[in-house]
């Protein structure tokens, strides 16, 4: 692009949490079986059985009779905190061997709760190397695990609670007796659960006596892939959906169209599909992982820049400047036609991604990258002026547009609708959706405006900073690839530009108004590193990022403790 700051690319409370499953749906456990990782821990555990004890039952079964009486736990001693990333937020040690699982441990249901955890029950069982899963009314025996909905204390979900605030991720463990029990008020605070035992039994054999209560900061916290001008397998995705979940990471935003390619199957426009591209099948089945995974996907169409591979079949659409000159995938916003070929691509998507989330892109549009744009864009400056009236200019056009492109998504459901920072403007006649999230990624272009500036408007601003959270191949114009070391010790969700905290009270600053952060790999230069490459240098990035938008203080590890840490588990 013509910023030389930035990649020349147009670039969610769970987009913030996933919303939770009602209490008692009418879905057994079956239903997303087929996803389940793979166990991971069955050779470092002596644990016999099978994925179906003898007890076992299936949802919704009559409760088995108790089971005989367990020996008391001889296992070696739990010891230390537990060790795990991101960081437990709060442990209360106490007397006690702490909690292994054993050859015949089991994940315990109560009666009443199997639709809503049976998901996350299953998982556990199979991460722990195929404990039995039993439901209804059981004896807890040594080395069991009990998963239910509830909690107190730090960890649970305040009465006074939003709807998906960082509560609804909450969750307690309690190692005692030799019992395991992981309590939560929602599925995900459940899920998030598991994934502390996975990490500690894979760590230290299981958990040392006392009480976990821990929950997120930030109730937004994920990554971003350019899979527009660099094709990854579904395969590859799924990987990164797996590795998000397991550092408690919980979204996963697709920039699926730029100008180097259209990467989802389009059946309304199928001539913009790239040829290397994901099938609706195939995005379909991530989205089922992802739900599965309480990661949620968040689509991005750009406009109006960085369409040019959609534009590259609309010639007519391209937008020129006053010597004639095309820009390429600026689409021209003052033609009518234009603004209904993006609508019925964001209808058609809308319906692919299920969900609030939408993102609107509105980053480097060229014609508000010149020096006189009115000069420059005759044509948009006339339009704007028939539209918003005398003295509107070509800034309210582009918001005009977006604001046009967002009433497209919400009638599609959409109600968490985001656009990069560079496509909201200061005065002028026509004012950006009150309720459209600033995705913060740059302080270099042209007119930029300080993130404080949103935050006094009362916006919402996601952190996307490019000082510390852009994996640009290539690294192009003045960029290097980030470091999980910079990351785990700069940065924090209230650095959204530069390298310094934002300048408001820190009353605006807490994870309603900065919900957290992703990790955007930007692919500027396709061939600079093979997908392998690019998994193995994001890996600490990530560790990293989860750390710090789960636990606001300084951590405890130091970087090279915590690198070791994030390789062994």
């Amino acid at each position: 692009m013509s910023n030389p700051m930035r990649p020349p690319r147009f670039p969610r409370p769970s987009a913030f949490p996933r919303p939770p499953r009602p209490a008692a749906p009418a879905v057994g456990p079956t239903a997303r079986r087929a996803l389940w990782a793979a166990p991971v821990l069955a050779g470092a555990l002596a644990l016999g059985g099978c994925s179906q004890g003898a007890d076992s039952q299936p949802p919704g079964a009559a409760p088995s009779s108790s089971s005989p009486a367990a020996p008391i736990p001889t296992w070696a001693k739990v010891t230390g905190p537990p060790r795990i990333v991101p960081a437990v937020r709060d442990f209360r040690p106490a007397d006690g061997n702490g909690w292994r699982p054993t050859k015949d441990a089991r994940v315990v249901v109560p009666a009443g709760q199997q639709s809503t955890v049976a998901d996350e029950a299953q998982l556990m069982a199979k991460d722990l190397g195929g404990l039995a899963v039993v439901w209804g009314k059981q004896d807890v025996r040594p080395g069991d695990v009990e998963v239910k909905l509830g909690g107190s204390g730090g960890a649970g979900r305040p009465d006074n609670a939003p709807p998906n605030s960082t509560a609804d991720e909450s969750y307690t463990l309690t190692a005692r007796d030799g019992r395991l029990t992981l309590a939560a008020p929602t599925d995900a605070g459940i899920f998030n659960g598991t994934r502390t035992v996975k990490q500690a039994v894979r760590n230290a054999g299981g958990l040392p006596e006392g009480t976990i209560e821990d929950r997120p900061d930030r109730p937004q916290r994920g990554m971003l892939l350019d899979n527009a001008r660099k094709p990854f397998t579904a395969d590859w995705i799924e990987a990164r959906i797996r590795q998000l979940a397991d550092l408690k990471l919980n979204q996963l935003q697709l920039h699926f169209s730029d100008d180097q390619g259209f990467r989802i199957q389009s059946d309304s426009h199928p001539q913009i599909v790239s040829a290397d591209h994901l099938t609706k099948d195939q995005v379909r089945h991530l989205i089922k992982v992802g739900q599965s995974l309480h990661v949620a996907l968040i689509p991005e169409i750009d406009s109006p820049g960085h369409l040019g591979a959609v534009l590259a079949h609309y010639p007519d659409l391209q937008l020129h400047n006053a010597s004639g000159t095309v820009l390429r995938g600026a689409i021209d916003i003052s033609k009518p036609q234009a603004g209904a070929l993006i609508d019925s691509l964001l209808k058609e998507f809308g319906q692919l991604f299920p969900g609030p989330y939408w993102h609107l892109g509105g980053d480097e549009y060229q014609a508000l990258m010149s020096r006189n744009p009115e000069a420059s864009y005759p044509q948009l400056a006339k339009a704007a002026r028939d539209k918003y009236g005398a003295g509107a200019t070509i800034k309210d056009l582009a918001t005009g547009w977006l604001n046009d492109r967002q009433k497209t998504v919400q009638a599609a459901g959409k109600t968490r609708i985001e656009a990069w920072n560079d496509g909201f403007f200061a005065g002028g006649k026509v004012a950006a959706d009150k309720n459209r999230t600033v995705a913060y990624w740059t302080g270099k272009e042209i007119g930029a405006r300080d993130p404080a500036e949103f935050l006094r408007e009362g916006r919402t601003v996601l952190n996307l900073n490019d000082e510390f959270l852009y994996y640009v191949l290539g690294e192009p114009n003045g960029f290097t690839y980030p470091t999980g070391e910079r990351i785990y010790q700069s940065w924090t969700p209230r650095v959204l530009r530069h390298t310094a905290p934002v300048s408001v009270p820190e009353s605006q600053t807490g994870a309603d108004r900065i919900p957290g952060g992703r990790f955007g790999v930007w692919c500027d230069h396709a061939d600079a590193q093979t997908a392998q490459q690019i998994a193995t240098g994001i890996k600490m990035p990530l560790a990293a990022l989860a750390q710090k938008t789960w636990d606001p203080r300084t951590p405890a590890l130091s970087w090279p403790d915590f690198k070791a840490l994030a390789n062994r588990i």
